[in-house]
C-alpha cells in the first residue's frame, strides 16, 4: 500500500521551520520526510537555501521518522566521496533511518565552482560513477579508484551505520529512468507517471520502492493560494531541459514571467477542496507508487498540517 510522507523545502525555508514542520508532519500522521538539498533556491521569492546536512542533523534530534534527501547531486558541487561521509553520519545520528537520493542535478546549484556544465549524457555518466565510490565506502573499508570522471586515494570511512545506506536515484527521462532502474536502491520522480514507473522496474528496479514528489498550496482562498503558489514555484511548469540547464535564480525569475497563473492554476492542487487532495494523492498510488511525499507551498504549514490531520490522511489508504 501506498504510504504518505512530508516533502521539506530547503528553498522555502530556513533550519529552525524545516525542524518545526517535521514535528508537525510526525504529528499529523506523515510517515517519512524528504528534504531537498539545494545551493540556491529557484527564485528570490522562496529566499532561502540552508546546508541541507546541518539541517538533517537537527531533524534526527527532532523527530523519529525516516529521511531522504531528494535529491542530492554528487556530481560537481560536492565530491561523492564527501557525500559518502555526510550520507553515512546522517544514517548514524537517525538509527539507520536515512536514504541518499540522488540526481544528475541542475546548473543552479552545480555550475558555483566555476566547471562548465556538461551534457546530460555525461552527466548520467558521472553519477554512475559517483554512485559506485559511494557504495564502496559505505562498506567501511580503505578505497583507493581511479575513474573517467573521479579519483579516490585511500579513503575510508569510519563513522558508519550498520547497513549501507540505500541510494535512490531520481530521472525525469527514459535514460536517466533506465540508469534508476540499473543501479538505484529505489526510484524518485516529480510526476505520477505510470509509463515511468514501469520503464523502472523493466531495467532492473524490479519491487524496489518508488517514491514521488507532490507540492500543493492549500489555502481557505483559492485564488490567494493560486497566487502564492505562482509566485514561488512558476518553475515547476518550465518545459524542457530549462530547470537543468539555467544557472541563477534570476534567470528563472525571467523564464517564470513567460508562465500564467491560469497555467499553475491548472497545474497545481490549490486551495481547500478535499476532492481535489485526494485525487491529486490518489494519481500517484495508481500509478504505482509506493511513497507520496506532499510538499505544502508558502507559509500556512499550520493551516495545512491541521488539514491533512484532520480530513485527508484518515481518507487515505493504510
Amino acid at each position: 500500500m501506498t504510504e504518505y510522507g512530508y516533502f521539506l523545502s530547503t528553498e522555502e525555508h530556513g533550519p529552525a521551520d524545516l525542524v518545526e514542520q517535521a514535528r508537525m508532519a510526525e504529528q499529523a500522521g506523515f510517515t517519512s520526510l524528504w528534504i531537498s538539498d539545494h545551493f540556491h533556491p529557484w527564485n528570490s521569492e522562496q529566499g532561502q537555501s540552508p546546508f541541507v546536512w546541518s539541517v538533517i542533523g537537527a531533524l534526527s534530534q527532532a523527530t523519529s521518522l525516516p529521511v531522504r534527501t531528494a535529491v542530492t547531486c554528487p556530481i560537481m558541487r560536492m565530491h561523492p566521496a564527501v557525500v559518502a561521509q555526510a550520507a553515512a553520519t546522517a544514517s548514524v545520528q537517525l538509527g539507520g533511518r536515512f536514504r541518499l537520493g540522488v540526481g544528475s542535478g541542475e546548473a543552479l546549484n552545480e555550475h558555483i565552482l566555476g566547471g562548465a556544465w556538461p551534457q546530460a549524457a555525461v552527466r548520467l555518466e558521472m553519477l554512475q560513477e559517483a554512485v559506485q565510490v559511494m557504495r564502496a565506502l559505505f562498506e567501511g573499508g580503505e578505497v583507493s579508484h581511479h575513474g573517467k570522471h573521479y579519483t579516490v586515494e585511500n579513503a575510508r570511512l569510519y563513522t558508519v551505520p550498520d547497513e549501507p545506506v540505500p541510494i535512490d536515484v531520481s530521472a525525469f527521462g527514459p535514460a536517466a529512468t533506465e540508469l534508476a532502474g540499473r543501479i538505484g536502491d529505489g526510484f524518485l520522480t516529480m510526476a505520477p507517471d505510470a509509463e515511468a514507473v514501469d520503464r523502472f522496474r523493466r531495467s532492473g528496479g524490479g519491487a524496489k520502492p518508488v517514491h514521488g514528489g507532490l507540492k500543493v498550496c492549500w489555502g481557505t482562498d483559492r485564488d490567494e493560494a493560486v497566487r502564492t503558489a505562482h509566485r514561488l514555484w512558476a518553475t515547476e511548469q518550465l518545459p524542457g531541459e530549462l530547470n537543468q540547464i539555467l544557472p541563477t535564480p534570476r534567470h528563472f525569475e525571467q523564464a517564470s514571467e513567460l508562465v500564467s497563473v491560469e497555467r499553475v492554476a491548472s497545474a497545481v492542487t490549490c486551495g481547500d477542496d478535499l476532492d481535489a487532495h485526494l485525487a491529486a494523492i490518489g494519481a500517484y498510488a495508481a500509478a504505482g507508487f509506493d511513497t507520496v511525499y506532499i510538499n505544502q507551498i508558502g507559509p500556512d504549514q499550520r493551516g495545512f498540517f491541521d488539514f491533512y490531520r484532520s480530513k485527508v490522511l484518515p481518507q487515505l489508504p493504510d
